[in-house]
């Protein structure tokens, strides 16, 4: 072959090589070396002795006799270990009334009811079903001039009374109603609480002129209100509003 030729042949696109059988094997034995280990140590493993647990550190569980359900059966007596005082008569976890005070009743209040205590009912109604109300429980007293009304109304989850409570604590300190960004409740957490003394009082013609003070706090899936007045229009202690709504707090 001359030069020109050689050159011209060495120009020319080169076929890859291509893989060798041997190559091919060696993949094929690996890979089956590992299934082979694989299924050997899975083998080894179930022919041995299960290795024993540690002992519990209480050996007999106190638990309670499984009984048959009758009539005396109910919601709680089955979830006995799932239950939460807030799940019972949410009556029952109202403050009482004080001592040497006149108390007008305790007691459930129904929605709509409550809606309507408000300016504008309808939106209100609608606000407290989005949100996931639940129930509420009323108490009133009065002491001289004095008049108390204290309401929990509880919701179905923590982030319904959250919204509840926000929006109760949100409009207070404008000037229509108590004129003042108020004060945080001693032994309630301050992102949960506060109290309003009103800076004025409220006068009407034929009427006498009433003092008002109220308290927004949530504990768990319950917002309470603690509505406060003095009918003779007097100036009130912030310490008796705060003593009221801690006694409820408490109480949850």
């Amino acid at each position: 072959m001359d030069v020109d030729a050689a050159d011209a042949a060495a120009a020319l696109p080169r076929r890859a090589r291509r893989r060798g059988r041997t190559t091919l094997l060696i993949a094929a034995a690996l890979a089956l070396g590992a299934l082979a280990g694989t299924a050997t140590g899975y083998a080894i493993q179930y022919h041995r002795e299960p290795t024993a647990l540690p002992p519990l550190a209480q050996q007999k569980l106190a638990l309670p006799k499984a009984l048959a359900a009758d009539d005396a059966t109910t919601l709680k007596t089955i979830n006995a270990n799932r239950w939460h005082k807030t799940d019972d008569d949410l009556v029952k976890l109202l403050v009482e009334t004080p001592s040497g005070a006149k108390g007008d009743g305790s007691g459930y209040d129904t929605l709509d009811s409550h809606a309507t205590g408000f300016e504008r009912s309808e939106p209100m109604f609608r606000e407290l079903v989005d949100s996931g109300f639940r129930r509420i429980a009323t108490t009133t007293w009065e002491q001289g001039d004095i008049g108390v009304d204290v309401q929990l109304i509880q919701f179905k989850d923590y982030a319904g009374a959250e919204k509840y409570r926000e929006g109760q604590s949100g409009y207070v300190s404008e000037e229509k109603f108590a004129g003042n960004d108020g004060s945080v409740i001693q032994g309630i957490p301050a992102e949960l609480g506060h109290l309003w003394v009103f800076s004025k009082t409220d006068e009407k013609p034929g009427y006498y002129p009433v003092r008002e003070a109220r308290a927004v706090a949530r504990r768990g899936d319950i917002v309470m209100l603690v509505f406060y007045f003095d009918k003779r229009g007097r100036g009130i202690e912030e310490s008796d509003v705060a003593e009221v709504a801690k006694r409820q707090w408490e109480r949850l």
